[in-house]
């Protein structure tokens, strides 16, 4: 929906189905519910996740057709995609399979053109699109230098050929739609200095006599091009994670001109931990225990009284649980925004509320997505009839900027 911040909606990964019939089936059930229980006179945008499969499925004239034909009669419309998971989210095993393909592969480039082409296809006249992605690769698959620099190297080489797309698009008289790079821990890009450090150590040296060459443009040109065709997706519990501060990552992506494309409102897990072999330091650890599930990778990131440690899943930081060194934990697990408190621990909401805030006295961007997607895997006392969780959400989000 249109706020004065911004187009606000949440991801659709939160619906099972990896063939387009199954997942229309599950927007055509829910979205009805959420857009009446919201706004039921107003447009509602739609923050659209495709797996590869329903990707090919949609593509077919047909189907769009008729996708776009529904859109209209809801009074619905997309404005950006979630193109991270490539292959199955629900009912099966994703842990670091969810950055399967990773951007050293053709497979990832194909999908994620394909995307842009439905997307360029779907939104409204006059209105930018995004399609956030994973952060290049996954860091432990690579553990040597030498290994890291060459995969990096790959990605951006791969990256380039979906921008030149992009760029193309546009100086055809199309929208402007940008790729939006999501750090994540343990992604080959995991925080906003590796994502910084990436943009103008690897991405500029390479793209700019890339695109000059391929669109006949200077390099300055160039420059803007990858500027505004690749740009940063703000997911504010991946970098609560990282233990950034919603304003220094505002502050230093103004400072070196990059833009921010999508702002991603998720919330991860966190506590203080009690002194080593206490009881309330056990208490809290088997408060995290509680949220230790098979489906998707839940990364913890220990602060500690020099550092941060980190643990790849969930599993190794409860083996690690009586370390004397460690004082804080956080986990990636994208918990309900509207729930402050889990038990003894809580949610990094404050970081929500600051971003938030922030976007309100100085638009950083235009697309606001709720992307809380562990609803199946809660322990059942936090779970919700699905429609009611997610209006509840989105009224969160309205009611933060309405302060």
């Amino acid at each position: 929906m249109q706020t004065p911040y911004g187009h606000l909606t949440y991801c659709t990964n939160i619906h099972p189905g990896e063939n387009w019939d199954a997942h229309f089936k599950q927007l055509q059930l829910h979205i009805p519910l959420v857009k009446a229980a919201l706004g039921p006179d107003q447009p509602f945008g739609i923050g659209l996740r495709l797996s590869n499969k329903a990707s090919l499925e949609l593509s077919k004239e047909a189907a769009l057709q008729e996708f776009k034909d529904w859109l209209q009669q809801q009074g619905c419309y997309v404005f950006t995609m979630n193109g991270f998971p490539y292959g199955g989210f629900h009912n099966v095993t994703v842990k670091d399979q969810v950055h399967v393909p990773d951007w050293t592969t053709g497979d990832r480039v194909t999908y994620t053109i394909r995307l842009f082409r439905l997307l360029a296809a779907l939104l409204p006249e006059g209105m930018e699109g995004g399609v956030s992605t994973c952060p290049l690769s996954y860091k432990l698959w690579n553990r040597c230098a030498e290994e890291k620099a060459s995969v990096t190297e790959s990605a951006t080489l791969n990256l380039l050929l979906v921008v030149e797309q992009l760029a193309r698009i546009r100086r055809s008289g199309g929208p402007l739609l940008h790729i939006d790079i999501e750090p994540e821990p343990d992604g080959m890009l995991e925080n906003s200095q590796e994502y910084i450090d990436w943009y103008f150590q690897q991405l500029m040296p390479a793209g700019i006599p890339f695109l000059s060459d391929k669109l006949g443009v200077t390099e300055d040109a160039a420059a803007q091009m990858l500027k505004d065709h690749v740009q940063l997706c703000y997911d504010v519990c991946h970098f609560a994670l990282a233990y950034e501060q919603p304003e220094a990552v505002l502050n230093i992506m103004r400072q070196y001109g990059l833009k921010i494309g999508k702002l991603q409102i998720s919330a991860a897990l966190k506590a203080l931990l009690p002194a080593a072999g206490s009881q309330e330091r056990a208490n809290v650890i088997d408060a995290f225990r509680t949220f230790n599930e098979p489906t998707y990778l839940h990364q913890v990131i220990a602060r500690t009284g020099n550092g941060y440690t980190h643990y790849p899943d969930l599993p190794e930081a409860l083996a690690d649980a009586e370390n004397p060194q460690v004082q804080e934990w956080r986990s990636h697990f994208h918990v309900p925004l509207f729930i402050d408190h889990y038990g003894l621990l809580s949610a990094t909401r404050e970081d929500i509320q600051q971003v938030l805030a922030l976007q309100q006295t100085q638009l950083f961007t235009t697309h606001l997505e709720v992307e809380t997607y562990t609803w199946e895997v809660l322990p059942p006392d936090l779970k919700l009839p699905m429609d009611q969780s997610i209006a509840r959400e989105l009224a969160w989000v309205q009611q933060q900027l309405e302060l």
